[in-house]
């Protein structure tokens, strides 16, 4: 499992010409499910996304967190992250997960998140999304579980 998290001011999803989610100051993470995930390690890396110490404490330094700042997290499915292009240019994603299993997991991540009282929204899974974001810092970390 593999995401990337990334600090935002704002950030939104559109599907079709129509935004289907934003958020204002928190985390907008990109999640790629690989064949052979298991829920505890879904559970694991929701829990360490929402304690990332990432944001400025009164001293500027990232000491505090998505719950400490009162901050929201868009969720967006991406199989693309287990593209792997090590030979040639075309990458190959035969270590994502199905998309009935992806799917499955990606809304247990949505109720993890939004259980941990973060105000939580997502994409649209398996649809052509369109994401905008407003990184700040710019803050991107990339997680494996």
């Amino acid at each position: 499992m593999k995401a990337v998290v990334q600090r935002v001011q704002q950030a939104s999803v559109v599907v079709d010409g129509t935004e289907v989610s934003s958020i204002q100051r928190g985390f907008l993470t990109l999640l790629g499910v690989a064949k052979g995930d298991t829920e505890e390690q879904l559970q694991k890396l929701i829990q360490k996304i929402l304690a990332l110490r990432i944001f400025p404490d009164e001293s500027g330094k990232m000491n505090l967190s998505l719950k400490d700042v009162g901050g929201e997290h868009l969720l967006v499915s991406q199989f693309t992250l287990l593209g792997d292009a090590s030979k040639g240019n075309r990458p190959s994603f035969i270590n994502a997960e199905a998309p009935d299993i992806a799917k499955d997991f990606y809304e247990k991540a949505l109720k993890l998140s939004e259980a941990q009282g973060v105000p939580t929204q997502g994409g649209v899974f398996g649809a052509d999304m369109k994401v905008s974001l407003l990184n700040d810092g710019p803050v991107t970390l990339i997680l494996e579980v």
